[in-house]
């Protein structure tokens, strides 16, 4: 009996699952999704004043190679590529407020999370390939007088540049990010669970 009466007591004295506080859940996950969403427009304003140089380089400046025109264009097409991307991911964020169904918003959000994940992954290869392919096209006629060190210091930063960005950077980024939409998600599944 006693070893009944301990085992009640320890099942007893288990800490009860915490209650998350609807008010406080909320302004967690508006806060997260407000932090996203800064970087995406900020994101948007910076390649569309990209976009516009280039367009302007492109089209307005007299280039003897069509190497260095289409090196250009290539670099216009994949920033516009990556441009429509960011404005789909932030109008997708920004369409439902998450105070009047909260359901339907986690459910944008994990929907969000997975085409994310699918895109971004094959979307970042093909983007770099494209801006290496256009800078090496436009470096071809730009660093056609320069003496062989600068071209060689030149093509070795921008590689070694790329790379960074590539195995360094974009991983903890895209991590950091990924966690902070995990967050958000499992505090939108707890408060849906707690009125279940």
């Amino acid at each position: 009996m006693k070893e009944f009466e301990h085992l009640m007591s320890v099942w007893q004295g288990q800490p009860k699952p915490d209650k998350l506080s609807v008010d406080e859940a909320l302004k967690q996950v508006k806060k997260g999704i407000r932090g996203i969403t800064s970087r995406l427009y900020w994101g948007i304003v910076a390649m569309v004043a990209l976009v516009v140089c280039a367009f302007i380089i492109t089209f307005f400046f007299a280039f003897r190679s069509p190497a260095t025109t289409t090196g250009i264009l290539i670099i216009l097409v994949a920033m516009l590529m990556y441009l429509s991307l960011i404005v789909r991911h932030y109008h997708i964020l920004n369409k439902h407020d998450l105070t009047q169904n909260p359901t339907e918003y986690l459910n944008t959000l994990k929907e969000y999370q997975k085409n994310r994940s699918k895109v971004i992954g094959w979307f970042y290869y093909v983007f770099m390939l494209l801006i290496s392919t256009g800078l090496a096209l436009y470096f071809i006629e730009v660093l056609e007088n320069a003496p062989l060190y600068f071209k060689l210091i030149t093509y070795g930063s921008t590689i070694i540049w790329f790379l960074f960005i590539t195995f360094y950077l974009k991983p903890r980024m895209f991590k950091n990010e990924e966690e902070k939409l995990n967050l958000m998600i499992d505090r939108l599944i707890r408060l849906q669970e707690q009125f279940d």
